[in-house]
């Protein structure tokens, strides 16, 4: 790719995520070499980057049409980073591990940078109640952060030789590492209001995840399970879009996750009424319109998947699955976190 098209092409691959632009005077023409891997956990990304300076932003705008329900974990191997986050500023550095909520605006620098960093659902850490909300654009260190560091280090180092068996045990000691970590570093003095909205959002999050497919998911419902006022339901879920929101975008991902699986023999518009949605053409217009692909195109794809691991599997003996990086380079992809075989 010629220099002059390189920021260019990083900048449409990452819109989905952040806007992003250059330093004052670097201009696109300079070149802009940007690598990225981003490596499916089975419900947690790894992802591995490096580039030149840029600054980014996440602003309430795009939070709202590009909606991301998770914690983004970043550990810098070289360089240096600033993120703002309603005008307080946090400085990553090597040796720290920086935690930012995707689902609020943000913006910031960096240098010179590589890193690993892991994309996490929020419900990932449901069953402990969630990550504190003050974990929200914080930086930390210490020995639990160095474990963790050098945790996530020989992860990365092994990613080719796991097998699909090794990730769940993978995964789960991250998600425990994290939370140990992280919980118990963060400041949540005078923050009573933030800490009762983490456990009910972490309750509604249980509730929704529950009841995902059952027609009586509602906000009446989600308002008499948690005994709030709907005002207070609505001001809950301001930052995710609304309540309704909510639900319909989780909905739809838990059906890409079954699309997306080639052991689910379900058709798309069976999978379709399975999370509520008993018109085929409205579950197709939905999913297009939130993914910018067609569930048929994921459900082919799942299945080309399927017969070309049968194949592998009757031309060998023996074999593993491995972690794979994500279909595409969509960050809408990342988002549903599909299982594939590599």
């Amino acid at each position: 790719m010629p220099p002059s098209q390189q920021f260019l092409a990083w900048q449409d691959y990452i819109a989905p995520l952040l806007d992003v632009h250059l330093p004052e005077n670097v201009y696109p023409e300079d070149g802009f070499i940007a690598r990225q891997s981003a490596w499916n956990l089975g419900g947690m990304l790894l992802i591995q980057h490096s580039s030149p300076a840029f600054g980014y932003a996440r602003l309430p705008e795009k939070v709202r049409l590009s909606p991301l329900d998770h914690w983004h974990i970043i550990f810098l191997q070289a360089g240096h980073s600033w993120t703002e986050v309603d005008g307080r500023v946090v400085q990553n550095e090597p040796g720290l591990v920086e935690i930012r909520s995707l689902g609020r605006p943000f913006r910031g620098r960096k240098l010179e940078t590589r890193s690993v960093s892991l994309i996490a659902p929020v419900d990932l850490f449901s069953d402990h109640g969630g990550l504190p909300a003050a974990s929200n654009n914080v930086v930390l260190g210490g020995h639990r952060v160095r474990l963790l560091a050098d945790y996530v280090a020989s992860v990365e180092a092994n990613l080719r030789f796991f097998t699909q068996d090794d990730l769940a045990s993978v995964k789960e000691r991250l998600r425990e590492m994290v939370f140990e970590a992280v919980t118990p570093l963060v400041e949540r003095n005078g923050d009573g209001d933030h800490i009762s909205d983490m456990g009910l959002m972490a309750r509604a999050r249980r509730f929704i995840t529950g009841n995902i497919a059952s027609p009586d998911l509602t906000a009446e419902a989600l308002c008499k399970q948690l005994a709030i006022s709907r005002t207070r339901l609505y001001e809950l879920f301001e930052t995710s879009g609304g309540v309704a929101n909510y639900i319909r975008r989780r909905r739809l991902l838990a059906a890409h996750a079954m699309l997306a699986d080639p052991s689910d023999t379900r058709k798309v518009a069976e999978i379709g009424a399975a999370i509520g949605i008993d018109s085929p053409a409205n579950f197709s217009r939905a999913f297009t319109q939130h993914f910018g692909y067609s569930p048929s195109n994921v459900y082919k794809y799942a299945q080309e998947q399927k017969s070309a691991h049968m194949k592998v599997l009757g031309e060998r003996t023996s074999g593993s699955r491995r972690p794979s990086k994500a279909c595409c380079g969509r960050w809408g992809c990342f988002e549903a976190a599909p299982k594939k075989d590599g």
